[in-house]
């Protein structure tokens, strides 16, 4: 983890009223009408001035996840515009890298070529982005983390490979609810991180005054830790505590985008 300190397309329900002669009588016989299609009015450039998400800074305006999980996400190919809605507002500049990381966003919903992701340095939400100006990526893998159980579970292509007992955010620093994803890994640095690489997730603290002043610029985030006595409580500033021989399967296996969900 990298600390400071180391389419809408919209069927009209309408139905119209058609008569029909039978032989005895007149009756009415109700057919439903052709649907109206409301088209996506095309992406409006990003204005002046739009802010550009990067690690510490991330998007508003967006709305909350509320979409369903694929094997799809997708890299920028450059600067990338982030709207609220399909053809709706620009709200950020997604750039295809982060901190050095390169950005892979899970694909959450789809309309009519448009995708939305979930977004990095923002918990819970989703951004749409327009049907160009990215490519798509297989995601096979997902980590799911029950807080209460302090339980990690990784599944790849549905299937499980492994779980492990872990550590999870304290009361006033829980581990961020949702869905959130690895932004990607990176350096850790003292003993206590068993001298593995962490795995950068998009979620950020839920009260960045809440943990101590050298993470209030960081991310959530998976990391080997080497005092046992840590799996099974929930002590962290909100990260994530592998044994280090299950953080060391992570590294080999998992790549930037992989989804992580975190439930209670």
């Amino acid at each position: 983890m990298r600390w400071t300190w180391a389419c809408l397309t919209v069927l009209a329900a309408s139905v119209v009223a058609v008569p029909v002669s039978l032989p005895s009588a007149a009756v009415w016989k109700r057919v439903p009408a052709r649907p109206a299609v409301l088209e996506i009015p095309p992406a409006a450039p990003a204005p002046p001035g739009l802010p550009v998400i990067d690690y510490v800074t991330g998007p508003r305006g967006l709305p909350a996840d509320t979409g369903r999980l694929s094997d799809t996400g997708v890299h920028p190919a450059g600067k990338v515009v982030v709207y609220d809605a399909p053809g709706g507002r620009p709200r950020a500049i997604l750039p295809p890298e982060i901190s050095g990381l390169e950005v892979v966003l899970p694909v959450v919903s789809r309309r009519s070529g448009w995708v939305a992701v979930l977004m990095p340095t923002a918990n819970r939400r989703m951004g749409w982005l327009p049907p160009h100006g990215w490519s798509a990526r297989t995601l096979r893998d997902h980590l799911v983390v029950r807080r209460r159980a302090h339980e990690l579970t990784w599944f790849r292509d549905g299937v499980r490979q492994a779980s492990w007992t872990v550590a999870t955010g304290a009361a006033a620093t829980p581990t961020p609810l949702g869905r959130t994803f690895v932004l990607g890994a990176t350096g850790t640095r003292g003993g206590a991180y068993a001298g593995l690489d962490a795995l950068v997730l998009g979620s950020v603290p839920e009260d960045r005054d809440a943990v101590a002043w050298s993470l209030r610029g960081a991310h959530t985030g998976v990391h080997g830790w080497r005092s046992e006595d840590a799996f099974g409580r929930s002590i962290s500033n909100g990260c994530i505590r592998m044994p280090p021989a299950g953080q060391r399967q992570l590294l080999r296996h998992i790549t930037p985008g992989t989804p992580v969900t975190v439930v209670d």
